[in-house]
């Protein structure tokens, strides 16, 4: 037995999804197990905790009976992290899982993604693994982003025999109904249900649980030529035609102006403040800060800035890099100032050192904010005054966001034929290199003529939940006078809830995988399987050039050796012998 200290909403939504799961209480199942609620959706903010819950259902689930655990997340980079998270708690599974691959049996499950599961056979796969199985479905709302998304899970969980359903960001307000989600028919369309809902405002009045973030707004005037070949002059209080409006922020947002640089320069300022300052002031001297760019060229022109005009390090994490997943990891753990990125750390990415940050993405709609002040919220243990500060436009889209980041929202579906919202969110990566197709004409003849930054307000939501605001000086002044938010003169955040309560503390049995217990260690098992198969592919080379053979009549000999079937389903103490035979083979040669 173990036990595992939830906060108090954790175990309030532990209890109800384990209380609410029998449905008239009596019914069973032919095999005789009690009939149960299938679907259980949680909505709490980000840095709030939810994978600690999750897994922790999954265990007190497993404990019942040793079911398949298969969790889904948003991307390849989080895999790594659930698995991580889970081999903490006493589960392992298994990231790097393909459809071509059986499971090993010395891992719980697996992790895979909304996109893998709707390519090729990994839905049909996956229908069979997770039959009757326990299914984590993170961050759900990505299931209603592309109808392939949402049908192939629908496909691969119907069979499961529960699905938690996770979401820290507002829902998509488009038609597409998200799967394995209750929804209510109310006066303004068909309402998601959560069973469970935890917001940031709640967690602020907790203390302990998420930082305040405060939101130093930048206005400025900015001068383009529009298609026409027009020349518009705007600051962010002007009213504008949609068009107008975007490319008043793209030209603020260009590098070819003094606004970003003006920003930047604050940013860096009050990075260097917190890395400097005492603890007792709330400095940490490990503080990061992150850029959220338009796309990979700007990102690229940030980090640059940044290097050569502010002296300081700045690395960049893009799609197109295979190691952007691996560089995310490094900076989550090292002391390096800045990271630039485009929206590889836009959603779920844990890196708890964030305390600045720059919101310099033309993507403006309140999903995608979110998902991005969410990196900003992450309380670290021992830290008394944490405020983080993000840096944003005054854009009255992004303004309008940072002032409602404290309210709930549900996932309202429209009315079909219904017009989109300006804001709709697009989930296509391809937006780190190029814009919208529908502004592509637009910005065809757009240029930047130049920008510069005019004066600063600040807001933040307080620990009651409502936003408290602090205008800065209407008068245009020079970007070299701008003031930096003040770092000492702010109120500190609640103090942190702390309780020995044990209604807090879940005892739950050591579930084994279906070699037995698997031995304890720093790795989880899919990391150390990863490195296994690593290791026993370096070793396959070397004897293909040694021998002359074929890489496929080595790997059979290999596995022959080791009396291993197949790499792929092999578990940790069948690799490690492969290795070890292989390796005795491979010195015989040598001599």
């Amino acid at each position: 037995m173990s036990t595992i200290t939830l906060r108090p909403w954790q175990r309030a939504a532990f209890d109800l999804f384990m209380n609410g799961a029998r449905a008239g209480g009596d019914a069973v199942r032919p095999d005789g197990s009690a009939e149960v609620a299938p679907d259980f959706l949680a909505v709490a903010t980000p840095g709030a905790g939810k994978t600690t819950f999750a897994l922790t259902c999954a265990r007190a689930v497993l404990a019942e009976k040793n079911r398949p655990l298969v969790i889904v997340a948003p991307t390849s980079h989080l895999k790594i992290q659930w698995a991580q998270a889970a081999h903490r708690l006493g589960l392992e599974v298994d990231p790097f899982w393909s459809p071509n691959d059986g499971l090993a049996k010395d891992v719980h499950g697996l992790v895979t993604t909304y996109q893998q599961i709707a390519t090729g056979t990994a839905a049909k796969k996956l229908a069979g693994l997770a039959h009757d199985g326990f299914v984590i479905l993170d961050e759900v709302h990505h299931a209603g982003t592309e109808r392939a998304w949402g049908d192939g899970i629908r496909k691969a969980f119907a069979p499961a025999y529960r699905r938690l359903s996770l979401s820290g960001t507002p829902f998509r307000s488009d038609a597409a109904q998200i799967p394995f989600v209750r929804y209510d028919a109310t006066g303004e369309g068909d309402l998601a249900h959560a069973d469970f809902t935890y917001g940031y405002a709640d967690a602020l009045r907790d203390g302990g649980v998420v930082r305040p973030v405060y939101f130093p707004r930048v206005d400025g005037e900015m001068e383009w030529t529009t298609a026409s070949g027009d020349v518009m002059s705007a600051n962010f209080q002007d009213e504008l035609t949609k068009d107008q409006a975007s490319m008043r922020l793209r030209t603020a947002l260009s590098l070819e102006g003094e606004w970003m640089p003006a920003v930047l320069s604050k940013a860096v300022e009050q990075l260097r403040t917190i890395r400097t300052s005492p603890a007792s002031q709330g400095g940490q001297p490990d503080a990061g800060g992150l850029v959220i760019a338009m796309d990979q060229e700007h990102a690229q022109g940030i980090a640059r800035l940044l290097r050569d005009r502010f002296s300081v390090p700045a690395d960049v994490v893009v799609s197109d890099d295979p190691g952007a997943s691996k560089k995310i990891e490094q900076f989550s753990k090292n002391d390096r100032p800045w990271l630039v990125s485009v929206r590889m750390v836009s959603e779920g990415v844990d890196i708890p050192r964030l305390r600045v940050g720059v919101f310099s993405s033309t993507t403006s709609t309140e999903l995608f904010f979110r998902q991005a002040i969410g990196r900003f919220v992450r309380w670290q243990a021992g830290r008394t005054s944490q405020k983080a500060y993000v840096y944003i436009p005054d854009d009255p889209r992004l303004r309008g966001h940072a002032f409602s980041i404290a309210e709930a929202r549900r996932h309202v579906l429209r009315p079909p034929g219904a017009e989109k919202d300006d804001d709709d969110f697009q989930e296509d990566g391809g937006l780190e290199k190029q814009v919208h197709e529908d502004d592509a004409e637009q910005l065809a003849l757009f240029t930047v003529v130049g920008s510069y930054a005019t004066g600063i307000s600040m807001h933040t939501v307080n620990a009651d939940g409502g936003v408290v605001a602090s205008e800065g000086d209407d008068t245009f002044v020079p970007t070299f006078e701008l003031d930096p938010p003040r770092f000492d003169d702010e109120p500190d955040p609640p103090e942190p809830f702390f309780s020995d309560d044990p209604a807090l503390g879940v005892e739950l049995e050591e579930i084994p995988t279906e070699a037995g217990f698997v031995p304890s260690g720093s790795m989880s098992v899919g990391e150390r399987k990863d490195d296994l198969r690593t290791r026993n592919a370096q070793v396959a080379k070397r004897l293909v050039d040694i021998t002359g053979w074929n890489h496929a009549k080595v790997q059979a000999e290999m596995n022959r050796l080791a009396g291993v079937s197949r790499v792929a389903s092999a578990t940790n103490e069948q690799l490690a012998r492969r290795l070890r035979y292989s390796e005795s083979w491979l010195r015989k040669l040598s001599r």
